[in-house]
Parts: structure tokens; sequence; C-alpha cells
């Protein structure tokens, strides 16, 4: 790849990178326990738990997409940076600048 858009996909993962971390920090606070003791009633508690275990399978999502990024921000330097791991070929500027820490083209992923 070219130095401008290895210096583009550089700063893209270091945005990403920042986003996703403000992201966690959000979900981690919708994720705290839900204290029995709270007057909420029945059912406002049913969905009180229903939405903490969503915001868990967000949380943890938003932490792999977060590994993903710092090992992409690790590799851009790398020379077969932006390449499929499985059909070798180049990845699309397009679709690194989408998806940072995808490491498979659209056809193989």
């Amino acid at each position: 790849m070219d130095a401008l858009p290895l210096e583009t996909i550089r700063e893209k993962i270091v945005e990403t990178i920042t986003d996703t971390e403000t992201q966690i920090e959000q979900l981690k606070s919708l994720t705290a326990p839900i204290s029995p003791e709270n007057a909420i009633g029945r059912v406002s508690r049913m969905d009180a738990i229903n939405n903490k275990s969503v915001n868990d399978a967000a949380l943890r999502k938003a932490k792999q997409k977060l590994q993903g990024l710092q090992r992409a921000l690790e590799r851009v330097d790398e020379s077969d940076f932006g390449q499929c791991l499985r059909c070798k070929n180049q990845i699309p500027l397009g679709r690194i600048l989408l998806v940072p820490h995808s490491r498979y083209c659209v056809h193989c992923a």
C-alpha cells in the first residue's frame, strides 16, 4: 500500500479506537448489576434484566472490536497488511476504511 493510504488508515483506526473506548465506557455503566431492593415492579425489573443482557452482549462485542483494532494498528506497517487471510487478495481500501480491523475481503468474510 502507498504511504498516503496507510496514514489515512492509521488515522481511521485511531479514531475508531477512541470511539470504541467511549462506547465501552457507556456500556459499562449500562451493565451495572440490578439491585433487588429497588422498588421498580416485576415487569420493570424483567425489562431491566433483559436490557442488561443486551448491553452485556454489546459490551463483549465492543471489547472484541477494540482488540481487533489494536491488532490492526500494530500491523498497519507490515507488508501483508490489507491482504485477505484466506484468498491472499488485497482488501479494497473502502472496506479497510469502513472496517479497519477486518482481516478478510468481502467475498471471504
